[in-house]
């Protein structure tokens, strides 16, 4: 349905260029069916071994109750021989856009849980994980807030 396609597009835009004007650090152009947030920046002052994606991710969910899904060093990290992490190239949070699920409410109730986030960001902290499956960490991996 074209009509549809270009309203979920326009949606997702309203929503990216949003955040980006509100001062949310968000990958740019915004895409069709998400919209991805730079948690690294966001969160600068957490350490990517403390996963700010994460971060983000658990604090917009106990927050506001909205999920979403980090992809940084939790799902794409790996650690070196000696045990140390090796970060992912980012450390983002994607906010996808269901097909037919939202409403323009929803957009805007992402848009003013963002405000609340901008102004608690820098007492936010990092997690580390607990226990972890061998593969697939992102999936099952348990974490404690340091």
């Amino acid at each position: 349905d074209p009509s549809y396609l270009e309203y979920r597009i326009k949606s997702t835009a309203y929503l990216g260029e949003h955040l980006h004007k509100m001062g949310v650090p968000v990958m740019m152009p915004i895409g069709g069916h998400a919209v991805y947030i730079d948690a690294k920046k966001l969160y600068s002052h957490i350490p990517v071994n403390q996963y700010p994606g994460q971060a983000l991710a658990c604090e917009l969910y106990k927050m506001a109750g909205i999920r979403t899904v980090e992809i940084g060093s939790v799902m794409f990290g790996k650690y070196s021989e000696n045990g140390d992490l090796i970060p992912a190239p980012m450390e983002l949070v994607r906010l996808a856009i269901p097909r037919r699920v939202y409403t323009q409410s929803h957009i805007e109730y992402v848009i003013e849980t963002f405000e609340e986030i901008l102004k608690t960001k820098d007492k936010i902290k990092g997690f580390k994980i607990t226990k972890e499956p061998k593969f697939l960490r992102h999936f099952t991996a348990h974490f404690e807030e340091i």
